[in-house]
Protein backbone atom coordinates (compact mmCIF):
# COMPACT_ATOMS: atom_id res chain seq x y z
CA UNK A 1 0.00 0.00 0.00
CA UNK A 2 2.69 2.36 1.05
CA UNK A 3 5.02 1.60 -2.22
CA UNK A 4 1.12 2.67 -4.41
CA UNK A 5 0.58 5.66 -2.51
CA UNK A 6 4.24 6.36 -3.14
CA UNK A 7 4.17 5.96 -6.91
CA UNK A 8 0.82 7.71 -7.06
CA UNK A 9 1.99 11.00 -5.69
CA UNK A 10 5.55 10.80 -7.83
CA UNK A 11 2.94 10.23 -10.30
CA UNK A 12 0.82 13.37 -9.16
CA UNK A 13 4.03 15.21 -8.42
CA UNK A 14 5.16 15.18 -11.86
CA UNK A 15 2.17 16.21 -13.67
CA UNK A 16 2.21 19.11 -11.29
CA UNK A 17 5.66 20.15 -12.71
CA UNK A 18 4.26 19.19 -16.02
CA UNK A 19 1.22 21.68 -15.66
CA UNK A 20 3.29 24.50 -13.79
CA UNK A 21 5.75 24.52 -16.64
CA UNK A 22 3.58 25.12 -19.16
CA UNK A 23 1.85 27.51 -17.52
CA UNK A 24 5.17 29.15 -17.20
CA UNK A 25 5.74 28.96 -20.39
CA UNK A 26 2.13 30.49 -21.48
CA UNK A 27 3.56 33.99 -19.21
CA UNK A 28 4.39 36.53 -21.00
CA UNK A 29 8.36 37.66 -20.51
CA UNK A 30 8.80 40.07 -17.76
CA UNK A 31 9.57 43.71 -19.15
CA UNK A 32 8.18 47.08 -17.60
CA UNK A 33 6.16 47.71 -19.93
CA UNK A 34 3.73 44.29 -19.60
CA UNK A 35 4.20 44.62 -15.40
CA UNK A 36 2.93 48.34 -15.95
CA UNK A 37 6.44 49.97 -14.29
CA UNK A 38 7.78 52.29 -16.94
CA UNK A 39 8.79 55.44 -15.12
CA UNK A 40 5.61 57.95 -15.30
CA UNK A 41 5.48 61.56 -15.42
CA UNK A 42 2.71 63.17 -12.60
CA UNK A 43 2.86 66.87 -12.72
CA UNK A 44 1.77 68.76 -10.43
CA UNK A 45 -0.78 71.57 -11.44
CA UNK A 46 0.20 74.15 -9.41
CA UNK A 47 -1.13 77.92 -9.72
CA UNK A 48 1.46 79.23 -11.64
CA UNK A 49 0.91 76.68 -13.74
CA UNK A 50 -2.63 76.52 -14.40
CA UNK A 51 -2.69 80.49 -14.53
CA UNK A 52 0.13 80.35 -17.28
CA UNK A 53 -1.87 78.14 -19.42
CA UNK A 54 -5.36 79.62 -18.93
CA UNK A 55 -3.43 83.06 -19.64
CA UNK A 56 -1.91 81.68 -22.80
CA UNK A 57 -4.74 80.23 -24.33
CA UNK A 58 -6.16 83.56 -23.82
CA UNK A 59 -3.76 85.89 -25.38
CA UNK A 60 -3.29 83.57 -28.81
CA UNK A 61 -7.72 82.98 -29.11
CA UNK A 62 -8.85 86.45 -28.50
CA UNK A 63 -6.40 87.77 -32.06
CA UNK A 64 -7.41 84.96 -33.87
CA UNK A 65 -11.27 85.34 -32.70
CA UNK A 66 -10.67 89.31 -33.74
CA UNK A 67 -9.28 88.11 -37.17
CA UNK A 68 -11.68 86.24 -38.22
CA UNK A 69 -14.87 88.15 -37.43
CA UNK A 70 -13.18 91.02 -39.28
CA UNK A 71 -12.86 89.04 -41.80
CA UNK A 72 -16.18 87.98 -41.85
CA UNK A 73 -16.84 91.13 -41.80
CA UNK A 74 -15.59 92.09 -45.12
CA UNK A 75 -17.86 89.21 -46.60
CA UNK A 76 -20.83 91.66 -48.26
CA UNK A 77 -24.00 90.07 -48.63
CA UNK A 78 -27.54 90.45 -50.57
CA UNK A 79 -30.32 88.27 -49.01
CA UNK A 80 -33.81 88.93 -50.92
CA UNK A 81 -36.55 86.24 -49.86
CA UNK A 82 -39.19 85.80 -52.45
CA UNK A 83 -41.25 82.98 -52.37
CA UNK A 84 -44.28 85.22 -50.71
CA UNK A 85 -44.07 88.13 -52.74
CA UNK A 86 -43.88 86.33 -55.96
CA UNK A 87 -47.30 84.61 -55.21
CA UNK A 88 -49.92 86.91 -57.23
CA UNK A 89 -52.33 88.92 -54.77
CA UNK A 90 -55.14 86.85 -55.40
CA UNK A 91 -54.01 83.53 -54.38
CA UNK A 92 -51.83 84.55 -51.14
CA UNK A 93 -54.58 82.27 -49.24
CA UNK A 94 -53.83 79.69 -51.34
CA UNK A 95 -50.31 79.62 -52.91
CA UNK A 96 -50.15 75.81 -53.04
CA UNK A 97 -52.68 75.68 -55.68
CA UNK A 98 -50.99 78.64 -57.41
CA UNK A 99 -47.97 76.50 -57.23
CA UNK A 100 -49.32 73.75 -58.18
CA UNK A 101 -51.21 75.46 -61.66
CA UNK A 102 -49.24 75.09 -64.32
CA UNK A 103 -51.39 77.58 -66.49
CA UNK A 104 -50.26 80.74 -63.68
CA UNK A 105 -47.01 82.01 -65.02
CA UNK A 106 -44.75 81.78 -62.56
CA UNK A 107 -42.30 84.70 -63.71
CA UNK A 108 -41.11 87.28 -60.76
CA UNK A 109 -39.19 89.80 -61.09
CA UNK A 110 -36.66 91.83 -57.77
CA UNK A 111 -35.18 94.61 -57.64
CA UNK A 112 -31.97 94.39 -55.30
CA UNK A 113 -29.85 97.54 -54.69
CA UNK A 114 -25.98 96.64 -53.65
CA UNK A 115 -25.36 98.51 -50.29
CA UNK A 116 -21.31 98.05 -50.74
CA UNK A 117 -18.65 97.34 -53.26
CA UNK A 118 -18.92 93.94 -54.27
CA UNK A 119 -15.60 92.98 -56.25
CA UNK A 120 -15.96 89.69 -58.68
CA UNK A 121 -16.84 86.37 -58.52
CA UNK A 122 -19.98 87.40 -57.08
CA UNK A 123 -21.57 84.22 -55.64
CA UNK A 124 -25.01 83.33 -56.60
CA UNK A 125 -26.93 81.00 -54.02
CA UNK A 126 -30.45 80.05 -53.71
CA UNK A 127 -31.03 79.41 -49.54
CA UNK A 128 -33.66 77.04 -48.62
CA UNK A 129 -35.23 77.18 -44.64
CA UNK A 130 -37.07 73.81 -43.35
CA UNK A 131 -36.27 71.33 -45.99
CA UNK A 132 -34.79 68.55 -44.16
CA UNK A 133 -32.46 66.79 -46.94
CA UNK A 134 -30.84 65.32 -43.65
CA UNK A 135 -34.59 62.69 -43.29
CA UNK A 136 -33.80 59.39 -43.42
CA UNK A 137 -35.41 58.17 -46.06
CA UNK A 138 -34.61 61.20 -48.11
CA UNK A 139 -31.03 60.45 -47.86
CA UNK A 140 -31.48 56.75 -48.67
CA UNK A 141 -33.54 57.16 -51.84
CA UNK A 142 -30.86 57.08 -54.57
CA UNK A 143 -28.44 54.25 -56.04
CA UNK A 144 -24.92 55.75 -56.01
CA UNK A 145 -23.73 52.36 -58.61
CA UNK A 146 -26.36 53.58 -60.92
CA UNK A 147 -24.77 57.35 -60.74
CA UNK A 148 -21.41 56.29 -61.59
CA UNK A 149 -21.79 52.91 -64.13
CA UNK A 150 -23.63 53.03 -67.43
CA UNK A 151 -24.29 49.09 -67.18
CA UNK A 152 -25.66 49.44 -63.83
CA UNK A 153 -28.67 51.54 -65.00
CA UNK A 154 -30.95 48.83 -63.85
CA UNK A 155 -30.16 48.91 -60.57
CA UNK A 156 -33.12 51.12 -58.68
CA UNK A 157 -32.61 49.00 -55.33
CA UNK A 158 -33.15 51.65 -52.34
CA UNK A 159 -34.76 54.26 -54.72
CA UNK A 160 -38.33 54.03 -53.78
CA UNK A 161 -40.74 55.65 -54.63
CA UNK A 162 -39.13 56.78 -57.89
CA UNK A 163 -37.67 53.84 -59.07
CA UNK A 164 -39.34 52.62 -62.30
CA UNK A 165 -41.67 54.09 -64.51
CA UNK A 166 -45.58 52.64 -64.83
CA UNK A 167 -44.45 50.33 -67.74
CA UNK A 168 -41.24 49.20 -65.34
CA UNK A 169 -38.48 50.85 -67.10
CA UNK A 170 -35.65 52.05 -64.83
CA UNK A 171 -35.51 55.95 -64.05
CA UNK A 172 -32.04 56.76 -64.01
CA UNK A 173 -31.20 58.99 -61.84
CA UNK A 174 -33.46 57.49 -59.55
CA UNK A 175 -34.51 58.41 -55.89
CA UNK A 176 -36.26 61.01 -54.26
CA UNK A 177 -32.97 63.50 -53.82
CA UNK A 178 -32.68 63.28 -57.96
CA UNK A 179 -36.51 63.83 -57.72
CA UNK A 180 -36.72 66.71 -55.96
CA UNK A 181 -33.97 68.68 -57.94
CA UNK A 182 -34.64 72.77 -57.10
CA UNK A 183 -35.62 74.11 -60.28
CA UNK A 184 -36.43 77.69 -59.72
CA UNK A 185 -34.34 79.83 -62.69
CA UNK A 186 -32.55 83.78 -62.01
CA UNK A 187 -31.31 86.00 -64.33
CA UNK A 188 -29.52 89.24 -64.06
CA UNK A 189 -29.53 92.85 -65.11
CA UNK A 190 -27.94 96.31 -64.11
CA UNK A 191 -29.17 99.06 -66.32
CA UNK A 192 -29.15 97.38 -69.98
CA UNK A 193 -26.38 95.05 -69.86
CA UNK A 194 -26.47 91.15 -69.03
CA UNK A 195 -24.90 89.73 -65.80
CA UNK A 196 -23.96 86.42 -67.24
CA UNK A 197 -24.40 83.79 -64.64
CA UNK A 198 -21.22 81.29 -65.00
CA UNK A 199 -22.31 77.69 -63.72
CA UNK A 200 -19.45 75.49 -64.69
CA UNK A 201 -17.32 74.44 -61.93
CA UNK A 202 -19.84 74.76 -59.02
CA UNK A 203 -19.74 71.57 -58.18
CA UNK A 204 -17.11 69.55 -56.00
CA UNK A 205 -14.36 67.91 -58.35
CA UNK A 206 -14.58 64.73 -56.99
CA UNK A 207 -18.10 64.30 -57.28
CA UNK A 208 -18.23 64.72 -61.17
CA UNK A 209 -14.70 62.74 -61.59
CA UNK A 210 -15.92 60.08 -59.19
CA UNK A 211 -19.78 59.80 -58.36
CA UNK A 212 -21.19 60.72 -61.58
CA UNK A 213 -20.26 58.54 -64.95
CA UNK A 214 -19.35 60.05 -68.16
CA UNK A 215 -21.36 57.65 -69.61
CA UNK A 216 -24.46 58.09 -67.88
CA UNK A 217 -27.34 59.43 -69.43
CA UNK A 218 -30.58 60.91 -67.78
CA UNK A 219 -33.57 58.39 -69.28
CA UNK A 220 -37.20 58.35 -68.37
CA UNK A 221 -37.03 61.18 -65.79
CA UNK A 222 -39.77 63.51 -64.55
CA UNK A 223 -41.92 61.04 -66.67
CA UNK A 224 -43.91 59.48 -63.82
CA UNK A 225 -47.44 60.36 -63.10
CA UNK A 226 -45.39 62.58 -60.23
CA UNK A 227 -43.90 65.63 -61.25
CA UNK A 228 -40.70 66.60 -58.74
CA UNK A 229 -38.31 69.14 -60.01
CA UNK A 230 -36.19 70.18 -62.63
CA UNK A 231 -35.69 68.12 -65.76
CA UNK A 232 -32.36 67.06 -67.12
CA UNK A 233 -31.27 67.26 -70.25
CA UNK A 234 -31.37 63.65 -71.54
CA UNK A 235 -28.43 64.56 -74.20
CA UNK A 236 -26.11 65.66 -71.32
CA UNK A 237 -24.14 63.03 -68.92
CA UNK A 238 -24.49 63.33 -65.43
CA UNK A 239 -21.24 64.35 -64.74
CA UNK A 240 -22.19 67.70 -66.67
CA UNK A 241 -24.80 67.76 -65.05
CA UNK A 242 -23.62 70.29 -62.00
CA UNK A 243 -26.96 71.93 -60.97
CA UNK A 244 -28.04 67.96 -59.90
CA UNK A 245 -24.41 66.98 -58.58
CA UNK A 246 -24.76 70.27 -56.21
CA UNK A 247 -28.45 69.09 -54.86
CA UNK A 248 -27.04 66.02 -54.45
CA UNK A 249 -25.07 66.47 -52.11
CA UNK A 250 -27.43 66.84 -49.28
CA UNK A 251 -27.56 69.24 -46.45
CA UNK A 252 -27.01 68.66 -42.55
CA UNK A 253 -29.49 70.97 -41.53
CA UNK A 254 -33.28 71.94 -42.58
CA UNK A 255 -31.67 75.67 -43.82
CA UNK A 256 -29.10 75.74 -46.44
CA UNK A 257 -27.26 77.09 -48.92
CA UNK A 258 -26.55 75.88 -52.27
CA UNK A 259 -24.37 77.48 -55.07
CA UNK A 260 -26.07 78.08 -58.27
CA UNK A 261 -23.61 79.96 -60.09
CA UNK A 262 -20.71 82.94 -60.22
CA UNK A 263 -21.18 86.27 -61.32
CA UNK A 264 -17.35 87.92 -62.74
CA UNK A 265 -18.46 91.15 -63.22
CA UNK A 266 -17.52 94.16 -60.03
CA UNK A 267 -21.10 95.62 -58.49
CA UNK A 268 -20.44 99.14 -57.27
CA UNK A 269 -22.33 100.83 -54.52
CA UNK A 270 -26.34 101.54 -54.99
CA UNK A 271 -26.11 99.67 -58.25
CA UNK A 272 -29.51 98.45 -59.40
CA UNK A 273 -29.99 94.66 -59.95
CA UNK A 274 -33.40 93.28 -61.74
CA UNK A 275 -33.60 89.88 -61.11
CA UNK A 276 -35.81 88.32 -63.24
CA UNK A 277 -37.10 84.69 -61.33
CA UNK A 278 -38.87 81.91 -62.34
CA UNK A 279 -40.77 80.71 -58.90
CA UNK A 280 -41.49 77.15 -59.60
CA UNK A 281 -39.82 75.51 -56.79
CA UNK A 282 -42.56 74.18 -54.18
CA UNK A 283 -41.95 75.10 -50.73
CA UNK A 284 -45.50 76.20 -49.82
CA UNK A 285 -46.59 72.03 -48.91
CA UNK A 286 -44.44 72.07 -46.08
CA UNK A 287 -44.25 75.45 -45.25
CA UNK A 288 -40.54 76.47 -46.41
CA UNK A 289 -38.32 79.66 -47.60
CA UNK A 290 -37.01 80.44 -50.44
CA UNK A 291 -34.31 82.82 -50.51
CA UNK A 292 -31.92 84.47 -53.45
CA UNK A 293 -28.37 85.77 -52.28
CA UNK A 294 -25.68 87.65 -53.74
CA UNK A 295 -22.41 86.93 -51.38
CA UNK A 296 -18.45 87.84 -52.18
CA UNK A 297 -15.78 85.68 -50.15
CA UNK A 298 -12.57 86.34 -48.71
CA UNK A 299 -9.81 84.49 -47.54
CA UNK A 300 -12.17 82.44 -44.92
CA UNK A 301 -14.78 81.90 -47.29
CA UNK A 302 -18.61 82.88 -47.45
CA UNK A 303 -19.86 85.49 -44.20
CA UNK A 304 -19.66 83.28 -41.37
CA UNK A 305 -19.28 84.88 -37.74
CA UNK A 306 -19.58 81.80 -35.60
CA UNK A 307 -15.68 81.03 -35.57
CA UNK A 308 -14.78 84.47 -34.73
CA UNK A 309 -17.02 84.34 -31.81
CA UNK A 310 -16.16 80.80 -30.53
CA UNK A 311 -12.64 81.95 -30.26
CA UNK A 312 -13.54 85.23 -28.84
CA UNK A 313 -15.64 83.42 -26.15
CA UNK A 314 -13.21 80.78 -25.64
CA UNK A 315 -10.49 83.31 -25.18
CA UNK A 316 -12.25 85.66 -22.74
CA UNK A 317 -13.42 83.12 -20.94
CA UNK A 318 -9.98 81.87 -20.58
CA UNK A 319 -8.61 84.70 -19.26
CA UNK A 320 -11.32 85.24 -17.16
CA UNK A 321 -10.27 82.11 -15.25
CA UNK A 322 -6.26 83.14 -15.20
CA UNK A 323 -7.28 86.12 -13.52
CA UNK A 324 -10.33 85.18 -11.05
CA UNK A 325 -7.10 81.95 -10.16
CA UNK A 326 -4.69 84.53 -9.47
CA UNK A 327 -7.16 86.54 -6.80
CA UNK A 328 -8.23 83.35 -5.16
CA UNK A 329 -4.63 82.45 -5.02
CA UNK A 330 -3.56 85.66 -3.11
CA UNK A 331 -6.48 86.26 -1.25
CA UNK A 332 -6.29 82.40 0.13
CA UNK A 333 -3.90 80.55 -0.55
CA UNK A 334 -3.34 77.07 -0.24
CA UNK A 335 -0.39 75.79 2.37
CA UNK A 336 0.25 73.01 0.00
CA UNK A 337 1.13 75.02 -2.81
CA UNK A 338 2.76 77.68 -0.87
CA UNK A 339 5.94 75.67 -0.69
CA UNK A 340 5.57 74.84 -4.79
CA UNK A 341 5.40 77.87 -5.99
Amino acid sequence: MSGSNAAAGTSNGGSGDAGGAARRNRMPKYSKFTQQELPACKPILTPKWVVSVFFLVGVIFVPIGVVLLLAARDVVEIVDRYDEVCVPGNMTENKLAYIQNSTISKNCSRTLTVTKDMKQPIFVYYELDNFYQNHRRYVKSRNDAQLRDAKKANQTSACEPERTTADGKPIVPCGLIAWSLFNDTYSFTRGNENLTVDKKDISWKSDREHKFGKDVFPSNFQNGSLIGGAKLNPDIPLSDQEDLIVWMRTAALPTFRKLYGRIYVDLKENDTITVNLLNNYNTYSFGGKKKLVLSTATWLGGKNSFLGYAYLSVGGFCIFLAFTFTLLYFIKPSPFYLGLS
